[in-house]
């Protein structure tokens, strides 16, 4: 059985979907809550945090929830403000630092083929790249490395900052060599301090191990199998394929005109936060591997091994776990990529998920009405929870925190 029902705007506001597919013999549910016993899903709710997001700055949001058997997906905005084209939940846009757990992935998957040791150090594999032969691949993959943020400097001026580097192209070893210019925040194995370094040097050991660009490895272990049509990973080039939303850099200025970062080589992330997808291929990416598709339970294991990340959060390996005011925790990753802030996250077992996007960064405001839309999709109506606590508003969630300014998590 197949049921819709959809809530109309006008092309600049609001479209709403949702889609309903249970087996004939299944029995009926009890009111408020799922087959899994959770909270039922907040979906008005969810559209409700979309519409706030647009009211705090964004041009367009949308979130597509997957909950077993039943997808809602909802956008409200524009895709491009230049035509007014309305957003859709088909769009593309960039992913950010949920480029991360691609990443992560790879890795793990190489470790199971034996080719990597996670706690051995990442001078084995690159030799002379990092001063500190004490790093470990797990010290990178749980930003515990110490290795500085290159871009809190590239970024210290938010529009400018982008400008020099949007057509720029970096290899690895740029990267990490503006990284060591810098003291280290920490020794290793010291206290979480995210680090985009961290993940570029993960590229570097996928590369290495491998002997193939990160993008053939995302494709071959990630992509293909689970016939993610929508992602990508085009480093360098500066379009996003298909069908996309287009990303919105708000300056630092108030009241200064968004500026359309969309097109980018993102060379200045690569694999810590260069992919290109949509809300779909999300949640398929993150209900297989907290499934168990993508990796062995010893090595999803191994990404679940938390280190304290903030007062609701702790991090794994590419791995983000978000504990929400119910009680309940999900698993993902956020990512800030100049013009997006995205959110995908799921259950424990994969077996609800929530993606979604804003088409503005640079947004604090912004970043944390998004963040609500864990609580709509998890934790369900307000009246089935606890009231989250009060915190102040956050520019960003996965950054080092000496940063002020937004650009990728």
């Amino acid at each position: 059985m197949v049921s819709a029902s959809v809530v109309r705007g006008t092309a600049v506001t609001a479209a709403l979907m949702s889609l309903l597919a249970v087996p004939a013999h299944a029995a009926p549910l009890e009111p408020g809550t799922t087959r899994a016993g959770a909270p039922a899903p907040d979906v008005t709710g969810l559209w409700n945090d979309l519409r706030a997001a647009q009211r705090s700055g964004a041009p367009g949001a949308m979130a597509r929830l997957e909950d077993r058997d039943t997808v809602h997906w909802a956008a409200v905005g524009v895709a491009d403000r230049k035509t007014g084209r309305a957003l859709s939940n088909s769009d593309r846009f960039r992913i950010g630092s949920i480029t991360k757990v691609f990443s992560a992935v790879v890795l793990l998957q190489l470790a199971e083929e034996k080719k990597l040791t996670l706690d051995a150090p990442v001078d084995r594999y690159l030799p002379g790249l990092l001063p500190d032969k004490s790093i470990t691949v797990r010290h990178v993959l749980s930003h515990r490395s110490g290795l500085y943020d290159y871009t809190n400097d590239m970024f210290a001026r938010t529009v400018p900052g982008f400008e020099a580097v949007r057509k720029k192209v970096f290899t690895y070893r740029q990267l990490v060599n503006r990284s060591l210019a810098k003291p280290r925040t920490t020794k290793p194995g010291g206290a979480y301090s995210y680090s985009n370094t961290n993940f570029v040097v993960a590229g570097m050991l996928i590369e290495k191990l491998t002997g193939h660009p990160v993008a053939t490895e995302y494709r071959d272990r990630i992509i293909e199998p689970l016939m993610l049509t929508d992602t990508f990973y085009v480093h360098p080039g500066t379009k996003i394929p298909g069908r996309y939303a287009r990303g919105y850099l708000t300056p630092d200025t108030a009241g200064a005109a968004l500026v359309d970062a969309t097109e980018q080589t993102a060379s200045w992330a690569q694999s810590a936060g260069a992919v290109i997808s949509s809300t779909r291929d999300l949640n398929t990416f993150l209900s297989a591997l907290l499934g168990g598709r993508l990796t062995s339970r010893t090595q999803l294991a191994q990404m679940q091994r938390w280190v304290p990340a903030g007062s609701t959060q702790a991090y794994g390996l590419g791995l983000r776990r978000r504990d929400l005011s119910c009680g309940v925790s999900v698993y993902g990753h956020t990512g800030a990529v100049q013009g997006y802030y995205s959110y995908a996250f799921a259950s424990k077992d994969g077996k609800r998920s929530l993606a979604a996007v804003a088409t503005a960064s640079n947004n604090g405001t912004l970043h944390n009405t998004m963040l609500r839309t864990l609580e709509s999709a998890f934790c369900g109506k307000p009246s089935k929870r606890a009231r989250p606590a009060a915190t102040p508003v956050e520019r960003h969630d996965d950054i080092a925190p000496d940063n002020k300014l937004s650009f990728d998590e």
